[in-house]
This record gives C-alpha cells, structure tokens and sequence, in this order.
C-alpha cells in the first residue's frame, strides 16, 4: 500500500512539474500607470505635447501672416460626405505671396489630368482675409484663378495647434471638398506638384 502511495505521490510531483506555466506581462504604459512616477510621467508628456503644439501653432500663424505656407493634407472629404486618406505630398494647398496651388490627389499610382491622380489648380491668388475670432482661431480665405480654373478657398486652424482644414469650392461647378492636415511654413514642407490647368 505504502508502494501505491509512493507511485501516486511521484505521478502527481511529475505531472505537476510539466505543467504550463502562465505569467502576467504588462506593458510600457501599465507599467508607468502602476509606478507612483507614471503618472507625473505622463503628466509631463502632456504638458511637452501641449507646448509643441503651441509652438506649431504660432509658426503657422507667422507663415499665414507672411503669404508662405502649405496645408499638406493626409485625408479628404467630398461633397457628399465621402472621406478617404491620401498622401500628404501630392494633397495640398500652397500660398507663397499671390502665387497659389491646391492639388488634390486622391487617387493612387498617378493618372488624372494632373499626372498624379487628380487635379492642380496653380494660379494667382485675390482677395486674401484673415480673420482672428475672440478664442484665437485662425480663418484665412481667398479667392484663386488659374487658366483653366478658379476657387474660393478657407483655411481654419483652431488655436493651440497647426491641424487646419481647407474647405475649397471651385468656381464652375459645386465638386466641394475638404482636405485636413497639418499647416507648416513652406520651407519645411515636401510636396510634389503636378501639372496644372
């Protein structure tokens, strides 16, 4: 009996020692939430987003001010609601002085009248008014003809932040459509123009 005791003893010792293990592993972030430090970590991460955004905001701000920005946009809205993420180097809206470009490429691998999926209208840009509301957001509208083109564009950027939208309505037919993305002086920016109208 002491033998049968003794083999079921070992049994049960073997089997315990193959079976699987399970071990809790957390993530960066559990981990900095469950440190008394995390929180004054991401307190602190916060407050350095904040300030960049700020700073960001304030370089828009000077390079609407200085006729020399593009809006490169990373996703359109059409007239019906229709939204759809795009490059942000072929989807934009440029102002250096009375020179201006709004390209929207919406399709991929080229084609369209402008070589890169869409359509370019590069013209003179007319009637440029900035407007500053009493919470500091930011509206800038203009009117843009090209030869084959024109458009009424306006550009808001609520305060804090250079993430603005372009609502552009051109001139001949109501295609309305709206890009977002983020608005940067023209010397940081990365475009690729197409040809235009």
């Amino acid at each position: 009996m002491s033998r049968i005791l003794f083999l079921a003893l070992l049994l049960f010792a073997v089997a315990t020692a193959q079976a699987q293990t399970e071990k809790r592993i957390y993530t960066q972030s559990e981990r900095e939430s469950m440190s008394p430090n995390g929180q004054k970590e991401r307190e602190r991460r916060k407050q350095l987003e904040a300030m960049e955004d700020s700073l960001n905001f304030v370089r828009a701000v000077e390079a609407i001010e200085k006729l020399d920005f593009v809006l490169e946009a990373n996703r359109l809205t059409f007239k019906r609601g229709q939204s759809v993420f795009v490059n942000s180097t072929t989807n934009f809206v440029a102002l250096q002085d009375e020179h201006a470009t709004v390209q929207v490429a919406p399709f991929y691998g080229g084609g369209g009248p402008n070589g890169v999926g869409g359509t370019t209208l590069d013209g003179r840009a007319s009637n440029i008014i900035l407007r500053t509301d009493k919470k500091g957001n930011v509206t800038l509208t203009m009117s843009v003809m090209g030869t084959g083109l024109s458009a009424t564009v306006s550009i808001s950027m609520a305060k804090g932040s250079n993430r603005a939208s372009v609502t552009v309505n051109p001139n001949f037919h109501s295609n309305r459509v709206t890009l977002d993305g983020v608005l940067i002086p023209s010397s940081q920016s990365n475009m690729f123009k197409g040809r235009a109208f």
